[in-house]
């Protein structure tokens, strides 16, 4: 192999990202909880739209995703010329990787964020830098003093995946009023739907001109399979993206299904409704037989063992009665599991593993 045939600076350092186990090698009835899907899949209206599509595969889709964009600015009382679509928030974090870092900048996120903070900073040449976190939870006095005059990303999940946690609106604020000049606060809401009352920063970015945020339609609305996300900020940060976007980045049968999934006031209602509900009760539940677990604003709990050894243990355990969970050692956390919130059974079937398990313990 020819070594004068090199990658950009960067690539290199990539540690390729896993996604959450799915399969059991020998098991038909294993129950998947590591990617955070909703455990109620697509609601009626998007799967009805799913089939309606396929009478259009010889069609180019449409390149400005204007029913879209539409749909999504009014279910959530947003301007949609400043709303741009993507294949999952994952390409819309890649945009603004592109677009706004590059060698000899630095794209800042919290220690234990979202992986692919760190890869599409790396992919692009740009320089990833962690800040450290107070409890598993964004510490913003941090954030700060990491931050240079080479900044110029910073980004937070506000609720944090892998954790669960999330920092309040008026921390987010004192965030946005403080960064360097030359760099754009990015706030992922893909779990935003799940924290009561929390807009995902929509009153920051419309407040401010150097916030965007990033959301999905892969958590709440079931779509994970599909890959449709977008982002919403300032004028001038969305004329910049869609300059690097691909005309064609979403087929018809994404921008029809997700625009469907909007609609669906009773998928979504239930959907949330369940989460909460058994997020509450299984998070109480451990903690109740020596699991702690710190408050979970998402569609998940972070389970936290003694050490990286008992949580192995633990994951083992799950395995061997077919559930799969998450473990999060690449996230710094090898002491934790991450659950996702299942339907009841699932939710059930895992607490009586995990209970078991440390009852053996001692």
């Amino acid at each position: 192999m020819s070594t004068a045939i090199q990658p950009q600076p960067g690539i290199l350092d990539i540690a390729l990202y896993q996604g959450g186990t799915a399969k059991i090698a020998g098991r038909e009835d294993a129950v998947k909880l590591s990617s955070n899907e909703n455990p109620f899949g697509a609601g009626d209206m998007a799967r009805q739209a799913y089939l309606r599509a396929g009478h259009d595969l010889h069609r180019y889709p449409s390149t400005d995703h204007a029913s879209l964009r539409g749909a999504i600015a009014a279910r959530f009382g947003l301007d949609a010329a400043r709303i741009i679509c993507g294949a999952g928030s994952d390409e819309v974090i890649t945009f603004l990787c592109q677009a706004y870092a590059g060698p000899g900048d630095e794209v800042v996120y919290s220690q234990h964020g979202f992986l692919m903070y760190r890869i599409s900073a790396l992919a692009a040449g740009a320089t990833p830098v962690a800040a450290p976190e107070q409890d598993r939870t964004t510490d913003v006095d941090a954030i700060l003093a990491a931050c240079t005059d080479r900044t110029r990303l910073v980004f937070i999940a506000n609720p944090n995946n892998p954790t669960g946690t999330m920092v309040p609106p008026s921390e987010l604020e004192r965030l946005a009023d403080n960064l360097p000049a030359q760099a754009l606060l990015v706030l992922d809401g893909a779990y935003a739907e799940y924290a009561e009352g929390y807009d995902g920063g929509a009153a920051l970015v419309d407040a401010r001109q150097n916030v965007v945020m990033t959301r999905t339609f892969s958590k709440l609305f079931g779509l994970g399979g599909l890959r449709v996300g977008w982002g919403y900020g300032p004028q001038h940060v969305i004329d910049v993206l869609g300059r690097v976007r691909g005309p064609f980045n979403l087929s018809t049968t994404q921008q029809d299904v997700a625009e469907a999934a909007l609609a669906d006031d009773a998928h979504i209602a239930r959907s949330l409704a369940e989460n909460a509900r058994l997020r509450s009760w299984l998070a109480e539940r451990l903690n109740t037989i020596g699991v702690a677990t710190d408050p979970s604003f998402a569609n998940f709990v972070l389970a936290r063992f003694r050490d990286p050894a008992q949580a192995e243990a633990c994951n083992a355990a799950l395995l061997a009665d077919g559930l799969i969970v998450r473990k999060v050692d690449s996230y710094g956390l090898p002491e934790c599991l991450r659950i996702t919130v299942g339907d009841e059974s699932a939710c059930r079937r895992v607490l009586h593993v995990i209970t078991q398990f440390m009852e053996h313990q001692g």
